[in-house]
């Protein structure tokens, strides 16, 4: 297959290959805005680039537009691209260009921006601003779907336009195509609010529009990640610290929060000062440090801290889990030398993977570098500190890419991406290297020659939001978690209450006295409603005694998601279960 680059050379390239689909994609999204050009004349096209798992394009719209237009949209994309239309390439200069695209004022901002010569790529009637690559023609376009609407304001500042967001997803196959779209319909069955409703997990009430309640089922399911969470911290030398939840404002300005996240923040006033609900953990970690003097053989220090946060977030964001205004994150501030740095990083490398491996997470590692502005502390220490970060990566043989100025306002990072049984990205664990903070806190520790030194601080998020990461496993897991994570690990069915139900008690105390989270389901129900209902709550184990079971001293259970049914001594049952708990599987 070929493609036309961003220099205007052609290229073969392997019709199979994620470069091959990312042009698929971004060629259909300028074949979707020509369709709506012709549907829509007066609609404004801002930017549509290829993502993931197929494109958008953000549109400002004269009239108003719903999922039910898609269609017709759809449609005239077909029509258009059975016309096998060339997609060619031309440079502009900016007076040109500016030209062609005066009644665009998107267009016009983002060429006034660019240097010249300014490239575009034009198919039949439809010219847009573009760097390409492209498709050669419209031919190869056959097999797309236009998925769904959304708001997005213009370059993402919620002080510009909001303009509607079109999401697609195109193909070179119907097979590839339908698989896909399958694939969208198995994630809405798997929706972390649905199954939070349907296994007792969490709710949201309108009493306080993102502050997730947990409820019983979910708070065991809490608890088991942050007992795990704990040990692990332990297992790495961490110390836990706990640090409170409003703070003074003079806090936050030292720290720049004040300065640079002052608007997501939470404020209060007492005894006429003013304070905020923190929106992070770091400079409470801080005043832990400063707490104690502190000489060179003590570092590193490991602090670690399941803290509550509160943040600001617009009402039109929140999404269940996934976008709250309070949740925890299960911080951890680092204090170390310069020549512990290379080291502290590669262990945190480890103890990510470890971590993830447990709930069969993958992962990729981005670097995220010094914003363009906005940024606090000295140019040469963020050079200083992104290079350390590329270093730890490469050491530890781990793959990273750059993404350049997405880092801290106080310091670069590495963001962990992980991808679940979906096949969807998440942002979830973070690495961040930060030599401004301790400056600005004045921190110091005593070096070998009894001189006062500055620390670095590794801010470290593993999981992230532990709501956010719940939310994540849910849909991950399908709400089918492993056995050591199941709020309800065992239901235990008696045939009829009359003849088996003592017998069922027994095991029921049996399973109680092993720890296990064993629930006795003996309702006045027909068997085939009770097993259904233990199916729909994803419980891992459906016992079922009748009979046989009373007689022989056994019990007959079922897998979650199996039809085959297995009769075994209890003890054995019970030895099972718990080796599986053991290994976390």
């Amino acid at each position: 297959m070929k493609i036309q680059l961003q220099d205007g050379s052609i290229k073969e390239i392997d019709k199979s290959s994620k470069e091959a689909f990312e042009v698929l994609n971004h060629s259909t999204s300028h074949l979707m805005a020509q369709a709506i050009m012709h549907l829509y004349p007066h609609a404004k096209f801002g930017i549509g680039p290829s993502i993931d798992e197929g494109f958008y394009y953000d549109i400002d719209f004269d009239q108003p537009i719903t999922e039910a237009d898609l269609a017709a949209i759809e449609k005239q994309m077909h029509e258009i691209a059975s016309k096998n239309l060339k997609i060619e390439r031309e440079e502009l200069n900016k007076e040109k260009a500016l030209s062609v695209f005066k009644d665009n004022p998107y267009k016009v901002e983002l060429i006034n921006e660019l240097e010249a010569p300014i490239t575009t790529f034009k198919q039949g009637d439809f010219i847009d601003l573009c760097r390409g690559p492209h498709l050669l023609s419209t031919e190869p376009i056959k097999h797309f779907k236009l998925l769904s609407l959304a708001g997005a304001y213009w370059r993402g500042d919620s002080k510009n336009k909001q303009l509607v967001r079109i999401y697609g997803t195109s193909w070179f196959s119907k097979e590839d195509l339908d698989n896909y779209l399958n694939l969208v319909e198995e994630r809405k069955k798997r929706d972390h609010r649905i199954l939070g409703k349907q296994l007792d997990l969490f709710m949201i009430s309108e009493y306080g529009p993102g502050f997730p309640f947990w409820l019983p089922n979910g708070m065991i399911l809490r608890e088991q990640i942050e007992q795990f969470w704990k040990k692990k911290q332990i297992e790495y030398g961490y110390q836990f610290v706990k640090t409170p939840i409003i703070l003074s404002k003079e806090l936050w300005i030292t720290s720049g929060h004040w300065d640079h996240y002052q608007n997501n923040m939470y404020t209060t006033e007492i005894d006429e000062r003013e304070f905020a609900i923190k929106p992070m953990n770091c400079p409470g970690g801080i005043l832990v440090y400063k707490n104690s003097l502190h000489s060179y053989k003590d570092l590193p220090i490991r602090l670690a801290e399941l803290g509550l946060v509160h943040r600001h977030e617009a009402s039109g964001a929140l999404n269940g889990l996934f976008r709250v205004r309070s949740f925890t994150q299960d911080d951890a501030h680092i204090f170390c030398r310069e020549d512990q740095l290379l080291d502290e990083i590669k262990t945190l490398l480890k103890f990510y993977d470890e971590i993830y491996s447990v709930f069969n997470l993958n992962y990729r590692i981005e670097l995220s570098t010094r914003p363009e502005e906005g940024y606090i502390g000295d140019i040469r220490i963020w050079d200083m500190s992104e290079k350390i970060l590329e270093e730890a990566c490469l050491a530890s043989g781990k793959e990273f890419k750059i993404n350049p100025g997405d880092g801290a306002f106080y310091g670069p990072k590495l963001d962990f991406k992980l991808k679940d049984s979906m096949g969807r990205v998440w942002q979830c664990g973070t690495i961040q290297l930060d030599m401004n903070l301790p400056h600005r806190f004045e921190c110091f520790y005593i070096d070998s020659n009894g001189e006062k030194k500055e620390p670095i601080m590794l801010h470290r998020a593993c999981l992230g939001s532990i709501e956010r990461f719940i939310g994540i496993l849910i849909e991950h897991y399908g709400g089918a978690f492993p056995v050591w994570l199941a709020p309800e690990q065992v239901v235990i069915l008696p045939v009829n209450n009359v003849y088996h139900l003592d017998y069922s008690k027994k095991i029921y105390d049996l399973f109680k006295e092993n720890n296990l989270r064993v629930k006795l389901d003996d309702e006045n129900e027909k068997l085939g409603y009770r097993l259904r209902n233990a199916q729909v709550k994803k419980i891992p184990y459906t016992i079922v005694i009748g009979d046989n079971e009373v007689k022989d001293g056994t019990i007959t259970y079922r897998r979650h998601g199996e039809k085959e049914q297995t009769t075994i001594k209890v003890d054995e049952f019970i030895a099972m279960i718990k080796k599986q708990i053991e290994a976390m599987k």
